[in-house]
């Protein structure tokens, strides 16, 4: 039973360490995509004027 414990404390916290910045960086990753597909759009109105 102490061998799980030091094995949850180990590995536990890295992993959750690993979930937060992953969901982080997946909000980043969303915007980014979301404006590259904008930018052909800003583009050709920018061709325009």
């Amino acid at each position: 039973m102490e061998s799980w414990m030091s094995l949850i404390s180990d590995v536990g916290f890295p992993i959750v360490v690993t979930l937060y910045l992953l969901h982080r960086i997946e909000e980043k990753l969303d915007t980014l995509n979301d404006t590259i597909l904008q930018l052909p759009d800003h583009l050709s109105s920018q061709r325009l004027n």
